[in-house]
């Protein structure tokens, strides 16, 4: 992620005694995103990814973590997170959470093709059943009480159709939220951020799922909905690929059976998947944090996802 907080090797190479990582050999910031700070750092044991969480604090991040630990017990590719000598797996550095984890083989698939979108379907389907009995719980920190908060800090930015996209979608989503139909919907621990640069391949093989700080409990459809949104599309355009969208749901539902109340909900968490990433990309670039190294991505590319999602019906869940 983007470095927010700058940190040398000198600085890690006293903190990590802590760890039973053996010394540490090299450290690189990773330029790409935008919410915490993450380093590849380089031990005698091996090659970690380490963490500096810049908005999550300490309360918070025992969900993320435990849940990460939780999947790996049961059978799903995610990171390892490392407890230091008394079994913590975050302690300070510099003052701020700190976390290090295992670091994942491959390397990420930027143009998939239907057999990586099946592996990934059948992976989250697999993810979602392992959750069902995670004990801790915390509710979406980007969920539809964000998108209130937010959307009035982004709004003096914008232009009027993309104020007026933005009210209307916030009135639909508010109703669609309080109906019966999305009180239906399974819930329960998310991923809520699966995209293409978060997964691992080594060829057609999916190594694992990675980034999990922006997890919590939601539907599950709306984290079905958010990975087809980047998964499944045509980049330039926000069109859905039908052989990647129904690769992935008929992978997914070979799993985990789609409920029939979520075919009725499916295109309106289409809608609140790409609401959601317009709407903090919004933020991000009208409202950005100092970082070291940050690239705001575009909000464009998700506003014209939203209004191809509610022009055109996507492929149906069930077939």
């Amino acid at each position: 992620m983007a470095v927010f907080t700058p940190v040398t090797l000198d600085d890690i190479r006293q903190w990590i005694a802590q760890f039973p990582l053996g010394k540490a050999v090299a450290l690189k910031g990773i330029a790409s995103g935008i919410e915490n700070s993450n380093f590849f750092l380089t031990t005698d044991a091996g090659e970690y990814v380490l963490t500096i969480f810049e908005n999550l604090s300490f309360e918070q991040l025992p969900f993320y973590l435990q849940l990460m630990r939780h999947l790996a017990e049961h059978g799903v590719l995610v990171p390892a997170p490392v407890p230091n000598a008394d079994g913590a797996l975050c302690v300070p550095l510099h003052g701020k959470p700190a976390a290090i984890v295992s670091k994942l083989e491959g390397s990420s698939q930027l143009d998939p093709q239907p057999v990586h979108c099946a592996a990934v379907g059948a992976m989250l389907a697999k993810m979602h059943l392992a959750g069902r009995d995670f004990p801790l719980q915390q509710p979406n920190l980007r969920g539809i009480d964000w998108w209130h908060e937010a959307v009035p800090a982004v709004l003096p930015f914008l232009s009027p159709p993309e104020a007026d996209l933005l009210r209307a979608e916030m009135a639909f989503q508010d109703a669609f939220h309080a109906s019966p139909g999305y009180a239906a919907l399974a819930q329960g621990p998310v991923h809520a951020d699966l995209f293409r640069n978060n997964v691992m391949f080594d060829g057609e093989r999916l190594t694992g799922f990675f980034d999990f700080y922006f997890a919590g409990c939601d539907t599950w459809l709306f984290d079905v909905a958010v990975t087809v949104n980047d998964w499944c599309i045509d980049l330039q355009t926000g069109v859905l690929d039908e052989a990647r969208v129904c690769a992935m749901l008929d992978a997914y539902h070979a799993v985990r059976p789609f409920t029939a109340e979520e075919q009725q909900g499916w295109q309106a968490c289409l809608r609140a998947g790409a609401l959601r990433f317009w709407l903090s990309r919004l933020y991000d670039l009208h409202l950005p944090r100092e970082a070291e190294m940050l690239t705001p991505h575009d909000p464009g590319h998700f506003e014209r996802i939203l209004r191809e999602r509610i022009a055109v019906a996507a492929p149906a869940l069930i077939r």
